[in-house]
């Protein structure tokens, strides 16, 4: 990685920021968030929000870090509650759930950076993002959502790298997406769904894995590994706890995905 060409996107994105004279952050404690958070700060000063959601879609363990975080860097966070579960449009899973939550979540985002007196609402997707099947991007678009990471063309190994040289906590967190994106499209999203799922991955960080995903298909959980941790699940005494407690948590099957882990695996029944 070139070091010169890496500062300069920093640079850059210091620039667009600064441009922006105020913004509030869609903040989720993510990689992605958390550096762009880090960056308005040292742009704008005292000219930054923080705006996250409250919802099931995330464990309660990424609002604490979330909500740490703001704390110690000094910016104000406004928490809004989604209620996301309620959208009927939402919850039955359709393909484009991702616009309809991201249209939803964005337009309570703006409404509230306005009460703030803040110039615009930013998130933090990278240029990462360009490549999969991702229609909360239209949302984001057609709301106006300003997306620095990108207008700077910053990568995620790039932000990771930039993190670390910050002293950021969040350098070499995992990638976590949204609760909803383990559902195959068209399966009702519940909240008792929700929580089989947050718990069945809690049971995974808790035994060492760090990155991993535990999708749901009816009552069936299809955990995915990376490749080099998947001869580590075959271990008997390990494999029962996690079967065990998996079905006490509700579901009736468990299996293992021998393609491994992987993002949007959920997307490839779209192709």
């Amino acid at each position: 990685m070139d070091m010169n060409k890496l500062q300069e996107k920093y640079q850059k994105l210091l620039s667009y920021l600064k441009e922006l004279d105020s913004v509030a952050i869609a903040f989720s404690g993510g990689v992605d968030s958390t550096f762009l958070l880090a960056a308005a700060k040292e742009a704008l000063g005292d000219k930054v929000i923080a705006l996250t959601a409250k919802s099931c879609l995330f464990p309660e363990r990424e609002s604490g870090e979330a909500k740490d975080f703001c704390k110690n860097l000094g910016v104000e966070q406004i928490v809004l509650d989604l209620g996301d579960t309620e959208l009927p449009a939402f919850k039955h899973n359709p393909p484009n759930r991702c616009y309809i939550c991201k249209k939803s979540l964005f337009e309570k985002f703006l409404q509230k950076a306005k009460e703030y007196q803040m110039s615009y609402v930013a998130e933090g997707s990278n240029m990462d993002d360009l490549g999969d099947y991702r229609p909360g991007m239209q949302a984001i678009t057609e709301l106006g959502i300003k997306s620095p990471l990108r207008a700077a063309e910053l990568t995620k190994a790039e932000i990771r790298e930039l993190s670390k040289q910050m002293g950021l906590p969040t350098w070499s967190k995992p990638s976590f997406a949204c609760l909803a994106f383990r559902f195959v499209y068209g399966e009702t999203i519940t909240a008792e769904k929700l929580s089989m799922v947050e718990r069945a991955e809690d049971l995974l960080r808790s035994n060492g894995f760090l990155q991993f995903r535990v999708r749901i298909h009816g009552t069936i959980a299809r955990i995915e590994l990376l490749p080099e941790d998947i001869p580590r699940m075959l271990d008997s005494e390990l494999r029962k706890e996690i079967v065990d407690k998996l079905k006490r948590y509700g579901f009736t099957y468990v299996s293992l995905d021998l393609e491994g882990y992987r993002t949007g695996s959920m997307n490839e029944v779209l192709a």
